[in-house]
């Protein structure tokens, strides 16, 4: 049985050897100058698909680390967004960053996520926020695995805001694979209509514009404040309106270690300082 393998594998392996060698002699005999520009062909061809698939999709990303990135012309209103993925802020630097020659004007914070956890800097960077002069907001990262509701209960039980602060905000990036979109977009109104019976402000929705089109289009949805994340271009391709746009994930600011969020608001300062609660 061995030398049986063995010599089939022999003539496997004499077969590919001759094909091999066929082919470069067809490859031989073809004139030099078709030799070469298939050579520029298939090159041509590497250098083009290394570029649309690794290169034009970042290219903000690229100059973002390793130059100053270009931020978005023709806005003056800028924010940032934190977790404790910043780990400990030192606000007294970061009161003084400026973007693009304009004041850093608002903060959104991570409060929550599902119905049991809360992000273990956010009391310190909730009040911290306010303290050193920004106007600040709080988001709920919004979880498959727990119903709407008890997320939203749990989104008011530890996150108290006050007029001057932002409407609340709901962080929404995934659909259950198991459910409708008809049901997942009634599970995320249910959240928002029981934080908004609480603040009596309509919640801003944070999500990617392709997220947006693709499962929260309905027009029951339309009347909400909306923060579009889209990365890495000029402009947001989202062609709906919206409030704020969270245009890159590599920032730098002073006060702050490592990379963090970058924001601008769609608007003027006063228009901003009318959207808070209470405004």
């Amino acid at each position: 049985m061995n030398k049986k393998r063995s010599t089939g594998s022999v003539k496997a392996t004499g077969n590919r050897n001759t094909r091999s060698r066929s082919l470069r002699t067809s490859i031989r005999r073809l004139p030099s100058w078709m030799r070469w520009g298939g050579a520029v062909v298939i090159t041509a061809f590497y250098v083009w698909a290394f570029y649309y698939f690794f290169v034009s999709p970042f290219g903000f990303r690229w100059r973002a680390l390793f130059g100053e990135p270009d931020y978005p012309q023709g806005y003056e209103i800028h924010g940032i967004d934190i977790s404790h993925h910043q780990g400990k802020i030192d606000w007294s630097e970061l009161r003084n960053a400026m973007i693009a020659k304009c004041p850093l004007r608002f903060v959104m914070i991570k409060a929550t996520e599902g119905s049991g956890h809360i992000d273990e800097n956010f009391q310190e960077n909730f009040y911290q926020a306010r303290e050193y002069g920004f106007i600040r907001g709080a988001y709920h990262f919004w979880s498959i695995k727990t119903p709407a509701r008890e997320q939203a209960n749990y989104f008011l039980s530890q996150v108290h805001l006050e007029e001057g602060d932002l409407p609340p905000v709901l962080d929404v990036e995934n659909i259950p694979a198991d459910i409708s979109v008809e049901d997942f977009q009634r599970e995320v109104l249910t959240w928002l209509h029981v934080v908004e019976d609480k603040y009596h402000v309509k919640p801003i929705i944070y999500t990617y514009y392709k997220f947006k089109e693709s499962y929260l289009s309905d027009q029951r949805f339309d009347d909400y404040p909306y923060w579009i994340a889209h990365y890495y271009v000029d402009k947001v391709e989202y062609k709906g309106k919206w409030k704020f746009w969270q245009h890159t994930d590599v920032g730098r600011l002073p006060g702050i270690k490592g990379y963090v969020d970058l924001n601008i608001y769609n608007g003027s300062y006063y228009d901003l300082k009318k959207l808070t609660i209470g405004g």
